[in-house]
């Protein structure tokens, strides 16, 4: 997932989970050891096998793994709910093991049952009672031979993966649209399965849906006519969150033999011109870091409710209709997005709290496709662009633990992983070990490093392991042991990070700079052909206290306020709201009740509340809540609920 599109760390998070029982808690931690006062000592100090084990999730992964999943369902539009029976495939790690858990959300379980395959007979479960985060621990008991779990249930409207659109939420107007967000423990809301990283498996599946449109799948999709019925399978087992579904009114349209774009028919021409350099980018990363094996990379854009960037679903990534610029400056999201191909998808963070080597390993890979692809001055650009939002996130986190790569356990969600620690302190790691190591040997280091650990389950310690093994016996010289875990388990931003050198931004500075000296007239300033970027790092860099009256003077030599650009349209609505730029609000407020990506929402109305237009922003709130995703909806509430 591309980074700022989660909820913002919540100001202060419990460190260590109390939790509880059979009735669906989290079971009670142990009290901590005293650790020493410097947190890398005090990370070191805990024992490894606790920093493996997922408190996320009820399963018993470690004696009952789930390796396949068959899945058959109806996309009922009317009830707004799948009807769905799930087959399991079991594997008994412990040979003794009496019981499968599963994890459920709010699903409504009609009937259970276990056996060989060929025969299956009811069998005795239990339901504990809901968890606000966990959900509700299903309690299978099998027989003995048992190899399969087949669960009928449905769905509930109120699933949290899942969004149902009327037609006129959608582009085309015409027709109902569903898709599903599982990251990071949702997909307990849209089937019973081992909801965590650390579990992978196959799956296929059959969607019955209404015969005038098109299911798609993260998986080897039905390409045959639009009739109501689709089957699907991946072969290449994957963590559950990856399990992805969408249905609407959906065609293709390709880029080459293996690349294409799924859309509604309105959107379609336009995606396939603004991601036609997807191809390219396979091609730099397949070269870089060993063959694509997901067979397809395919992008399938959402309607604008989607409340992120994009989602790595493999072989068909999820994204956000905002990146359709007309010039190709935000396909930076895409390169991440097939980034997540290899790390990610192929290789997995184990706990949610490793969740930096599926983020911050991406953005590094992102960065060198987009260098790759489009020059070293854009991939700098974004680099400094990205350094700056880690510097004021990190200023604004409470609790020091959370500017750690490696995060504390007992997190109050695991959603509070995906901060800009992890995707850009991850990120500018990489870089560091790419300066100090030279770019070629750390190209080898992590196509190795991809090798390995293929379609498993890691944690920072297994990173510091072969980094150690590897890289660092090499060449003992060019980084310590204390620099590499500074930057792992230190706090805040290492003195060992170069800030990446942008030529282009130090003219725009120096022309922001004289407008605000009043040393020239906005629209004498010398920004033809000026960049996205350039424009973001203008914009961004204007100072919080900047008078309306200035902001209309750019207004008006640059229409800004009417950006057909969402990342500009957006950096501009965050400087106008605390200057009170009247001439602004009501774009802000059209583009609040048409984009759903949580990335600008949650920013926008922060700032709506806290420049004292809390009631506007619940009335827009109250007009736009239809079209956002559930996961925003509740963001969106909790920023305008909570006591300043």
């Amino acid at each position: 997932m591309k980074r700022n599109d989660r909820a913002s760390l919540r100001p202060a998070l419990v460190l260590f989970v109390l939790a509880a029982s059979a009735c669906g808690k989290r079971e009670a931690a142990t009290a901590p050891t005293p650790s020493p006062a410097d947190p890398i000592e005090a990370v070191a100090a805990e024992p490894v096998e606790n920093r493996r084990r997922d408190p996320f999730t009820y399963a018993n992964y470690d004696a009952v793994r789930v390796s396949d999943l068959a899945l058959e369902a109806s996309v009922l539009f009317d009830e707004k709910v799948l009807d769905a029976v799930a087959t399991l495939t079991i594997d008994r790690v412990d040979a003794a093991a009496a019981t499968l858990v599963l994890d459920t959300n709010d699903l409504d379980i009609a009937l259970v049952e276990a056996g060989d395959g060929e025969t299956f007979a009811p069998a005795a479960h239990t339901l504990g009672s809901d968890d606000p985060v966990l959900g509700s621990k299903l309690t299978i008991e099998l027989p003995e031979g048992a190899t399969k779990v087949r669960i009928a249930y449905r769905t509930s409207q109120g699933a949290e993966a899942l969004q149902w659109l009327t037609p006129e939420q959608t582009s085309g107007k015409k027709r109902p649209f569903m898709y599903s967000q599982n990251q990071s423990i949702n997909a307990r809301s849209m089937a019973p399965v081992q909801d965590t990283p650390a579990v992978r498996m196959t799956w296929s599946a059959i969607i019955r849906t209404p015969t005038d449109l098109r299911a798609v799948m993260s998986a080897e999709n039905d390409v045959g006519p639009t009739d109501g019925e689709y089957a699907f399978r991946m072969p290449q087992p994957v963590p559950a969150y990856l399990l992805a579904i969408a249905a609407g009114d959906i065609v293709f349209k390709p880029l080459s033999e293996t690349i294409g774009v799924y859309a509604e028919p309105s959107v379609v021409d336009a995606a396939a011109a603004e991601f036609a350099d997807t191809p390219a980018m396979e091609r730099v990363a397949s070269s870089l870091y060993g063959p694509y094996q997901w067979g397809r990379y395919d992008l399938l854009i959402l309607p604008p409710s989607f409340p992120f960037g994009g989602m790595e679903n493999p072989r068909l990534s999820f994204m956000t209709p905002t990146l359709i610029a007309g010039d190709k400056s935000l396909t930076g999201v895409v390169a991440h997005e097939l980034a997540h191909s290899w790390s990610g998808n192929l290789v997995t963070n184990a706990t949610w709290s490793d969740a930096w080597l599926n983020e911050g390993v991406t953005s590094y890979v992102e960065n060198r496709l987009m260098e790759a692809v489009y020059g070293r001055d854009r991939a700098l650009m974004e680099q400094a662009l990205s350094l700056e939002d880690l510097k004021a996130e990190i200023a604004d986190i409470e609790e020091p633990a959370l500017t750690r790569l490696r995060l504390p356990m007992a997190l109050d969600h695991p959603d509070d992983a995906f901060s800009d620690v992890a995707y850009v302190k991850g990120q500018f790691f990489l870089h560091f070990l790419e300066e100090r190591y030279g770019r070629g040997a750390f190209d080898a280091f992590l196509k190795r490093w991809f090798e390995t650990q293929a379609f498993k389950a890691a944690t920072t310690d297994d990173f510091r392991a072969f980094l150690v093994d590897t890289l660092v016996s090499a060449d003992p010289s060019a980084a310590s042991l204390d620099e590499i875990d500074e930057w792992i388990d230190g706090e805040g931003i290492p003195a060992t990070l170069t800030a990446p050198k942008a030529e282009a931004f130090e003219k725009v500075d120096a022309a922001r700079a004289d407008w605000l000296q009043s040393t020239a007239q906005a629209s004498s300033m010398a920004n033809a052909g000026w960049t996205v970027q350039e424009w973001l790092r203008f914009i961004n860099g204007l100072p919080a206290d900047v008078p309306a009256g200035r902001l209309q003077e750019l207004d008006l030599a640059f229409d800004l306020t009417n950006s057909a650009n969402a990342e500009i349209a957006f950096a501009w609505y965050m400087k106008a709201i605390p200057a009170g730029y009247a001439p602004a609000l009501p774009a802000a407020e059209n583009f609040l009740t048409r984009v759903g990506r949580g990335k600008f929402l949650y920013p926008l109305y922060r700032a709506m509340k806290e420049n004292g237009n809390l009631a506007g922003a619940e009335r827009i709130f109250e007009k736009a809540r239809p079209l956002y995703h559930p996961i925003a909806q509740r963001r969106v509430a909790d920023i305008l609920q909570a006591q300043n």
